[in-house]
């Protein structure tokens, strides 16, 4: 069956996953539906979890038969079995996609479902390492991506789970300069990992840049009418998605593809847009570009499915996407896009660690007195 999102990744080598998680989904055949339909992946979030624990029926009679009443202790081991059942899902897609990385048809592989270490834990290294390689074995199954995020004490710990041959989604990338941290993180968690051992095409990891989130704080510092108006976030993406093509073909890089390494590709995050007159899908058309990654929330993937219209890609040619690039460049002096992200990535921590506190505070009333 022929569908654009099938269309997206066969003829524009966009990956299209899901930014959506619940275990009604995985009941009711739902995310099946969707993988058929040309998903071919699937992010969640502590939002994400605590949306489906707070509106959905499907984890009661998990949380009053729970043998612990820890909160946290719960929600990891549902979250584990959620995100485990979901990899089975897209086990068909994942080994399809292994296949075609073995025989060169592909610099990576996919079919991935992502889960978050503990957003307490994002400045905390050690925690971190700990906690990946705990869900890491909890879920145990070869396509589940455990997601870091990219503040500065997250970066060593992006190496040190990488060396451990652990599937990585960097996330929360806000910023061009700390996405070129994150590609030397990832760089030096392969060489760390060949060190020890592991078998690097067994290594999977994206690079997860949050888009909507930039125009939405740079809109409020521009003049009202002004053209670069919801335009500077593509235009990350574009100085991102540059970046990494030059990453991937410095000599470092190329050692260690020849070393039989997957590439890490971008993926493109927080993809609908915050201001309602926006376009639906201005961050799905207009980013399209081969080894990328594409997830979207379920109204954005549905708009996708239904007119979206990839060939309208800015990044379409190597002069289109210079041109959106250099956007950058058109900023006002009196706005510094380095303040602004360096802004935006504590915003995003403290939402995820907001969200989780939540979400435990939903378990917490579910779970039966023991």
């Amino acid at each position: 069956m022929i569908t654009r999102l099938r269309t997206l990744f066969d003829d524009f080598g966009q990956s299209p996953w899901i930014d959506n998680i619940r275990r009604d989904w995985l009941l009711d055949g739902t995310l099946a539906q969707l993988v058929a339909n040309g998903v071919r992946g699937v992010t969640s979030n502590p939002a994400i979890f605590a949306k489906a624990f707070a509106t959905s029926s499907a984890y009661d009679a998990l949380l009053a038969d729970a043998s612990s009443s820890d909160a946290e202790v719960v929600f990891e081991r549902l979250a584990s079995a959620d995100v485990r059942d979901a990899c089975d899902v897209l086990r068909e897609r994942h080994v399809q996609s292994r296949d075609e990385f073995e025989r060169g048809v592909r610099r990576y592989a996919d079919g991935f479902v992502s889960l978050e270490v503990s957003p307490r834990l994002a400045r905390d290294t050690a925690g971190t390492e700990a906690a990946a390689q705990k869900l890491f074995a909890e879920v145990a199954r070869p396509n589940v991506m455990i997601k870091i995020p990219a503040t500065h004490e997250g970066l060593a710990s992006i190496t040190k789970v990488l060396g451990q041959g652990i599937n990585v989604n960097v996330t929360l990338i806000f910023s061009i300069e700390r996405y070129d941290e994150v590609l030397e993180a990832w760089c030096a968690g392969l060489e760390l990992a060949r060190k020890n051992g592991h078998e690097l095409g067994r290594i999977a990891s994206v690079a997860s840049f949050f888009v909507s989130r930039v125009d939405a704080a740079v809109d409020k510092l521009l003049p009202e009418g002004d053209v670069l108006r919801g335009r500077i976030a593509n235009a990350q993406v574009a100085a991102a998605y540059q970046l990494y093509l030059r990453w991937m073909n410095c000599d470092r890089v190329v050692a260690l593809l020849g070393a039989g390494a997957q590439v890490q590709r971008p993926l493109w995050a927080s993809t609908s847009p915050k201001n309602p007159k926006y376009p639906d899908l201005l961050y799905v058309d207009s980013i399209v570009a081969d080894e990328t990654v594409n997830t979207m929330p379920d109204t954005t993937l549905n708009a996708a499915l239904d007119h979206g219209e990839f060939a309208n890609s800015l990044f379409a040619t190597p002069a289109s996407l210079a041109a959106t690039a250099s956007l950058l460049d058109r900023l006002p002096e009196n706005i510094s896009l380095a303040r602004v992200t360096e802004q935006l990535e504590r915003e995003g921590v403290d939402s995820f660690v907001s969200s989780y506190e939540e979400l435990l505070t939903i378990v917490s009333s579910k779970l039966t007195p023991k």
